[in-house]
């Protein structure tokens, strides 16, 4: 059985008719921990929402968890989502619904059924991220980090082996960034493959990890980051 999470030959990457990226090869193996990188614009968040087939892939080839992203179908892509964990930077929880409902609410629509089951799983998901008191809460009711948490709880409820987040840390102050992304480290030492767009070069320069550098309509490999990365002259 092939290591490969991510796969993509010669793809090239649009946010509708505009070409961000392009020629875009990249394999990301089980276990990985890998940052995008990029001044806005340069296609970050296109790239994930292409591997979340939120956007089509149509020229190149691409593989995301197995499943080809050419002519990807409905049903696939429904396949597909429930196997991956998605964290956005606008969080997107339901305001009309407290912590408990938000949660209930994504397992019951992947096919979870038993009362129990589902609270069990909620506990332990919450606790996981340090958000079982807030269990109660309505979204409104919660700090920056403290929804952001919960975004991630959401995101690892069917445990995915992948975890795509766009901008995790992007509404945040430092020190509550800082705590996010130890939280996605010990997600990957658990076992999770991590895929983080992110343009928070503080954090991630305390925290090195593989990085990809998209600048000027490419993706460059810049292998680990460390503190004396320049991020100025690998963006360009």
């Amino acid at each position: 059985m092939s290591n490969k999470v991510i796969d993509l030959a010669g793809a090239d990457i649009f946010q509708r008719e505009h070409r961000v990226l392009t020629n875009v090869s990249l394999t990301v193996n089980k276990g990985e921990f890998v940052y995008i990188v990029g001044k806005v614009g340069t296609g970050k968040t296109s790239l994930i929402k292409t591997l979340n087939a939120e956007i089509n892939l149509i020229k190149g080839n691409g593989t995301v968890l197995g499943y080809q992203l050419i002519k990807i179908k409905e049903k696939e892509i429904s396949e597909l989502r429930k196997k991956l964990g998605v964290v956005f930077q606008d969080f997107r929880l339901l305001p009309d619904r407290n912590v408990y409902e938000n949660l209930a609410f994504v397992l019951k629509v992947t096919g979870w059924k038993n009362r129990t089951e589902i609270d069990n799983r909620i506990n332990e998901v919450l606790k996981s991220v340090g958000a079982l008191n807030k269990l109660e809460k309505m979204p409104h009711e919660l700090s920056g980090g403290e929804q952001q948490r919960v975004v991630i709880a959401r995101a690892i409820l069917n445990n995915p082996e992948l975890i795509l987040a766009d901008e995790p840390t992007g509404n945040l102050d430092p020190e509550t960034s800082e705590q996010i992304i130890d939280l996605f480290i010990r997600l990957n030492n658990e076992g999770k493959t991590i895929i983080m767009a992110t343009h928070d070069y503080a954090s991630i320069a305390k925290k090195p990890a593989r990085t990809l550098v998209c600048s000027n309509g490419k993706i460059n490999d810049s292998g680990k980051s460390n503190l004396l990365v320049n991020f100025d002259n690998l963006l360009g």
